[in-house]
């Protein structure tokens, strides 16, 4: 009976380590991240999430065609840092879109010091000064199962 309060007791705290160290993360890595401004007004793009950190960061939003032909192109997007100074420009394919359609974006880069972004509809992509995307942030069941799997493996 003792071992089994032991074990219950171990598993409980692993538990509560994983709790409070996924609420530490999302607070410590949420919090760095601040509002960048937008310096265009480009209707078909709209941006519901542009933030950034010192080092990188994120954007969301949609493409919606509106009353205008915006298949095979691209949406161009470019970075500026505090001084108007150009850091970089990433381009998104769009979609074949009907009138009303809409295509989801979603775009983690890494710049520093980026404070504000423009977009515009382009025909053409130009791959000079491009920057490199981060790889989209996991889910949440994916970091359950990693979680998951690495206590297997070290226990």
């Amino acid at each position: 009976m003792d071992r089994l309060k032991t074990f219950l007791i171990y598993t409980l705290i692993v538990v509560g380590f994983i709790i409070l160290s996924e609420f530490l993360i999302n607070v410590g890595l949420n919090s760095q991240y601040k509002q960048i401004t937008r310096t265009d007004d480009t209707k078909e793009v709209q941006i519901y999430q542009a933030e950034a950190t010192l080092a990188n960061g994120r954007i969301r939003g949609i493409i919606q065609n509106i009353d205008s032909d915006i298949s095979n192109k691209y949406a161009k997007f470019s970075f500026y840092s505090e001084r108007n100074v150009f850091l970089g420009k990433k381009f998104i394919e769009i979609n074949k879109l009907e009138n009303g359609e809409v295509q989801p974006i979603e775009l983690f880069f890494k710049l520093e010091g980026v404070k504000s972004y423009s977009v515009e509809i382009v025909d053409e992509k130009d791959n000079t000064e491009e920057i490199e995307l981060l790889p989209k942030d996991l889910t949440r069941p994916e970091v359950l199962l990693t979680t998951a799997i690495l206590l297997l493996m070290f226990w």
